[in-house]
């Protein structure tokens, strides 16, 4: 159910309904828009009674929902969510697109801060960086965990970038919260349902990755369970799913953009470098994905791929990283968008 606030609703009105709502025995979800603050409902099993919301002070309307994923659905809030960063100017969502770039996994500090220091100059406002590594095999470089947070956080220092690091599990979910500006719950953790709800309760943005086989209703479900324990700052991404196609590691699937944008107020993200494994495929997925109306594209970069200790061949070099923005700059304003390139900082002057 969905309770929509009349447009000179008070906060007071606002707040007398959530309690009216939790008296019944369910939780509000109070999510302002431009025009209208709309309350979602959940907890409830089936119809909850209209008359006694229709007849509070301040309510214009109480509507059913019929969709599975209620507070991501653009029944709940037609605006584009847009969510911002206390002391700086990036943003995901909206009409700028925001453009996170790093290694896959921090491997030493003199590695990250080549690396940062060269896409900021490019215009990234987003850093991002492996501190838990979730391997294939058990042998494989599994990160530097709380040194590599502590490392990302001197780079948000230095070069204002914000940071993106994945929790593995609800012990590294703290130590992310912590240290990080958005938490990640990579594709193999989207129906980890456990941990979703953890980082909901979390007042921390939440980047979602899609799984491996995920529909859209099972991608739209997990930002579900994040937004369901409060947390409505939540960020899709589409990395690639699984398919018997095998010249790339991934089927980057672009087709999932509008139909997210269809259904759902939410800002999703393309990682090309997950979604091909190849580094020559990453620059022109790029392209694709912002001329398909993504909100901004996610890569790998690496100023030495071929040593790098984990995912080396899907990893762009710094030059190219600096071409993909030119590029997608150019693309920009074709679908009305625009990379906002004057975030960059002076890195030469420290």
């Amino acid at each position: 159910m969905l309770v929509v606030m009349k447009a000179q609703a008070t906060p007071e009105e606002i707040q007398a309904v959530c309690e009216h709502i939790e008296q019944l025995g369910f939780r509000p979800h109070p999510l302002p828009g431009a025009q209208r603050t709309a309350i979602g409902i959940t907890g409830n099993q089936g119809e909850v009674d209209r008359g006694n919301l229709e007849a509070l002070p301040g309510v214009a309307e109480v509507i059913r929902v019929s969709k599975a994923y209620k507070l991501a659905s653009r029944d709940v809030k037609e605006e584009d969510t847009i969510i911002r960063f206390t002391g700086s100017d990036a943003a995901i969502g909206g009409r700028e697109l925001a453009v996170v770039a790093g290694p896959c996994s921090i491997e030493s500090r003199e590695q990250a801060f080549a690396i940062a220091e060269q896409v900021a100059a490019a215009g990234a406002q987003f850093f991002r960086g492996g501190a838990f590594k979730p391997r294939t095999s058990p042998y494989a470089f599994q990160g530097l965990g709380l040194d590599a947070l502590k490392i990302m956080s001197e780079i948000r220092e230095k070069f204002g970038l914000r940071i993106i690091t994945e929790a593995l599990d609800t012990e590294s979910l703290e130590a992310v919260a912590e240290w990080a500006d958005v938490i990640q719950i990579g594709a193999r953790n989207m129906q980890n349902f456990s941990l979703l709800k953890k980082a909901g309760r979390l007042r921390k943005p939440v980047l979602v990755k899609r799984g491996l086989s995920a529909t859209l209703e099972e991608f739209l479900m997990a930002a579900e369970y994040v937004m369901s324990e409060g947390n409505y700052e939540v960020i899709l991404c589409e990395r690639g799913v699984r398919t018997f196609a095998d010249h790339t590691r991934n089927t980057l699937d672009l087709s999932i953009i509008p139909a997210v944008k269809r259904v759902s107020h939410l800002p999703i993200l393309v990682d090309p470098s997950h979604g091909t494994g190849r580094r020559d495929s990453v620059l022109p997925m790029a392209r694709a994905a912002v001329a398909a109306g993504a909100d901004g594209v996610m890569v790998e970069v690496h100023n030495h791929p071929e040593v790098a200790l984990s995912d080396g061949p899907q990893s762009i070099y710094p030059n190219q990283f600096s071409e993909m923005m030119g590029e997608i700059e150019h693309i920009a304003p074709v679908v009305l968008r625009r990379l906002p390139r004057g975030i960059r900082v002076d890195v030469a002057a420290g």
